[in-house]
């Protein structure tokens, strides 16, 4: 029977913009006997994909990711590239969107938890990772998972009613987006007031909504943007 590894000998790495907690981490991990490094997320001079190359070249047995990273946007990039090079990776986040956990899970994190869970916990789950024990109850992961495939398919239902409008169309929304009224839009694309009250009737009977808001408010969920390039003075 193999003997388990040394925690000298499991490499940890910390990706963490805060700075207290990261150190926190950092000295538990220690006192703990493993290796541990914590990143730096310096303003400038690093990319993302620098601090990626530079931790996978560290050759971690465990990565502690946070999801919000300040200016280096959102963690979840680094989970897939992280999983696919055979590391395990332990999303520790203030988030409580579970939808955003499922999606980390989904990229290939072994588990999600949250920061304000005591810090005994997530070395609890770095100690079972370099056991081989599992992290996470399976009923957990497939309901997180849930969650993200629901909403997966909500965006795309909605995103479909958008695909319906045509180019004229798209760019009056977006100019709704933009804060303009129908007089604007009206006297920007050189087009009568009653010409644009018609597309607006349109945009909203195809984006199912009874409002301009509601219109607006569905764009920006999907993270919907107009195209760029001259706009047709015509309409459809």
């Amino acid at each position: 029977m193999s003997q388990p590894t040394s925690r000298s000998q499991i490499k940890v790495v910390i990706i963490e913009d805060h700075v207290l907690f990261a150190e926190s981490l950092e000295l538990a991990l220690s006192v703990e006997g493993y290796d541990v490094k914590r990143v730096e997320l310096p303003v400038n001079g690093t990319t993302p994909s620098a601090v990626l190359a530079s931790v996978i070249r560290h050759a971690p047995r465990i990565v502690l990711l946070d999801l919000d990273l300040g200016h280096f946007g959102d963690g979840l990039r680094f989970v897939g590239p992280l999983a696919t090079a055979g590391i395990n990776v332990v999303v520790v986040t203030a988030n409580p969107d579970k939808v955003r956990w499922g999606e980390a899970l989904r990229y290939g994190a072994r588990t999600v938890r949250s920061k304000s869970n005591p810090l005994n916990e997530i070395l609890g789950i770095v100690r079972r990772l370099g056991n081989g024990q599992p992290v996470m109850e399976v009923e957990e992961r497939e309901s997180l998972l849930r969650l993200w495939h629901q909403r997966n398919a909500e965006l795309a239902e909605l995103q479909a009613r958008i695909d319906r409008l045509t180019p004229r169309e798209s760019q009056v929304l977006g100019r709704l987006m933009e804060g303009m009224t129908v007089h604007d839009i009206a006297a920007a694309s050189v087009v009568s007031e009653a010409t644009v009250r018609t597309q607006v009737k349109a945009i909203l009977a195809k984006l199912e909504v009874t409002s301009q808001i509601a219109a607006v408010g569905l764009a920006h969920h999907v993270g919907w943007h107009p195209a760029a390039g001259p706009g047709p003075r015509s309409s459809h």
